[in-house]
């Protein structure tokens, strides 16, 4: 135990002296070695925030705006899945609520507008429902094979 807490500190001191000698050195040259000389730590910085923004915060912002035009433009009719996973029609859209029928009693349900995760209009679901998508409860018999 004793032998891991002197590796430790030996490391923690031998990179603490490099450090400091790499900073002596670097204050005490004349002329810096890289090409953009005291610049080149700010230009390094700038690019980095521009990586960070470009792939980061720009395409969080447009979920964000999306989700926001989403629950703005709910309509009386549009099916919708909460982030519950509650499912079904909506009835009723207010300021900051939305009350949609889920299953086959219709039960009524309140939530608040931040909780629609998607929504399928209803132009949408008829036009899937008109398009002849059906689920088959027997499977069609294959040809039989002439051997």
């Amino acid at each position: 135990m004793k032998s891991n807490l002197k590796k430790i500190a030996f490391t923690a001191g031998a990179f603490a002296g490099l450090f400091s000698i790499h900073s002596f050195a670097e204050s005490a040259s004349a002329a810096p070695a890289g090409g953009f000389g005291a610049y080149g730590t700010l230009i390094w910085m700038v690019v980095l925030l521009g990586v960070f923004y470009f792939m980061l915060i720009r395409p969080q912002k447009k979920r964000e705006k999306a989700e926001r035009e989403l629950r703005n433009n709910l309509q009386i009719g549009d099916k919708i899945i909460t982030i519950g996973g509650f499912t079904g029609r909506v009835i009723n859209v207010r300021d900051d609520e939305v009350t949609f029928e889920t299953g086959a009693a219709k039960t009524r349900l309140t939530v608040m507008k931040w909780a629609i995760q998607s929504r399928e209009s209803t132009a949408a679901s008829a036009a899937t429902a008109d398009s002849g998508d059906e689920i088959r409860t027997k499977p069609e018999k294959l040809p039989e094979e002439n051997q």
